[in-house]
């Protein structure tokens, strides 16, 4: 890797505290030469295996950490990008003590001068701009350097790295430059490349590649395993699944293990779930009317299992009788299962878990409940009926729990538009 150079280091966490149990979700390095210019530039997010914090303060969810490597995966492959070179931060004392909590965690601890001689963009703006703010962004603005994607490793590294440059060119002949980058030469403690150099993965947003539909990772096995059995079982998952109208990332697995543990593979499983869609057009239709809801229900629950529109459409056309034809059982296979058109409700009484920074105030919502006739509830057991969570995909110890008993878990917006709007 580059030797000699400026390493401008982001991170976003969990939290504040890397000395209890907050940890790193995303890190970036920028890499700097002596003249400012930019000659490398890599980012990923992290899992941290807990839960994500505040979301609404650094955007990443958990769907896309799921896939994202350990901070044990690219501690060699990270220590080999900061060794020899000068660590640079915005407000390098907050990056460095989650640096260094997760390199020790890692069993890696970094050379205990490393990270007190990196130098602050934060501490340095006021060599270069009188009454300049604290902020990143305050900085950027003082030198009208574009801050685009604020929160996120990558944009903040890059401006940061930017309003090094700035001093760079505002002080050249800084003896303290070429100081530090000989100092960090000179203190080189890893020459060798990482064993394994481990693939980046970036936010949704930016990774530039459209989701894989979870149908399309269902093993499309030939011939396939047909029986009412292995229906059932697929379609209580499904049950399960769209409790909240929402597929997460874990629910999404959950359906493509099952399918391919029960040998049903893609066409199969299309055929299943266009069975489910018209068990449930045939409850919408029971009592002869569609509704306003309904018809948004019919058209949300079609896009998660991608039925076609053309199926919708047909749907919204009231059936003779108010049955469903026929053509349910032409495109679906036998199955003896009952209808799974019915929406998940929760009898008074039943004891509802939270997990994960809530918009609204945890008494708040936990006093909504109790007002509605359920039970908030600590800690998941097989006697809780309902998790909700901040990020229905949180990897939070409740949540992995809940996942494990068999408990829906469900967002924030479904507790308040269909458990607490009754």
């Amino acid at each position: 890797m580059f030797n000699g150079h400026f390493v401008v280091v982001d991170t976003e966490t969990t939290g504040l505290f890397p000395g209890k149990h907050d940890r790193i979700a995303e890190i970036a390095v920028v890499t700097l030469d002596r003249s400012g210019e930019v000659v490398d530039r890599w980012e990923t997010l992290v899992n941290p295996q807990r839960d994500l914090g505040k979301q609404s303060i650094h955007g990443i969810s958990a769907r896309d950490i799921l896939s994202a490597p350990t901070f044990e995966d690219i501690v060699d492959e990270l220590e080999w990008r900061l060794s020899g070179n000068v660590i640079v931060a915005h407000n390098l004392s907050f990056d460095a003590r989650f640096l260094d909590a997760e390199f020790h965690r890692a069993g890696t601890p970094l050379p205990q001068y490393y990270l007190n001689s990196g130098m602050c963009t934060m501490r340095m703006v006021h060599r270069y701009l009188e009454g300049g703010g604290r902020s990143l962004q305050d900085c950027c603005d003082a030198f009208d350097i574009t801050l685009d994607h604020a929160h996120t490793a990558g944009s903040d590294a890059l401006a940061a790295a930017t309003l090094l440059s700035r001093y760079l060119e505002l002080d050249p002949d800084l003896p303290e430059w070429d100081a530090a980058l000989s100092g960090a030469v000179s203190g080189s403690w890893r020459l060798s490349e990482p064993r394994e150099i481990i693939n980046p993965v970036l936010r949704s947003e930016f990774s530039g590649s459209r989701p894989q539909h979870f149908l399309d990772r269902i093993v499309n096995r030939l011939p396939e395993f047909k029986g009412p059995a292995e229906h059932e079982n697929y379609l209580a998952v499904l049950d399960l699944a769209l409790v909240d109208r929402v597929l997460s990332a874990h629910e999404e697995q959950q359906l493509v293990s099952v399918a391919n543990d029960l040998g049903i593979g893609q066409e199969e499983a299309k055929a299943l779930h266009h069975r489910y869609f018209q068990d449930l057009v045939q409850a919408c239709w029971q009592d002869g009317v569609l509704t306003e809801d309904e018809t948004s229900d019919l058209y949300q629950v079609a896009n998660l299992l991608q039925i076609d529109l053309t199926t919708v459409h047909a749907a919204l056309i009231k059936p003779k009788n108010t049955v469903v034809s026929s053509a349910q059982s032409a495109e679906s296979p036998s199955t003896t299962t009952a209808s799974h058109s019915g929406r998940f409700s929760l009898e008074p009484g039943t004891l509802v878990v939270l997990t994960g920074e809530m918009r609204e105030p945890r008494d708040f919502i936990e006093t909504k409940l109790r007002d509605a006739g359920y039970v908030p509830h600590s800690g998941v057991t097989k006697k809780v009926g309902l998790l909700v969570a901040a990020d229905p995909d949180s990897l939070s110890g409740k949540a992995k729990k809940a996942r494990d008993y068999g408990i829906p878990v469900v967002s924030e917006d479904y507790l308040w538009n269909q458990v607490l709007s009754r």
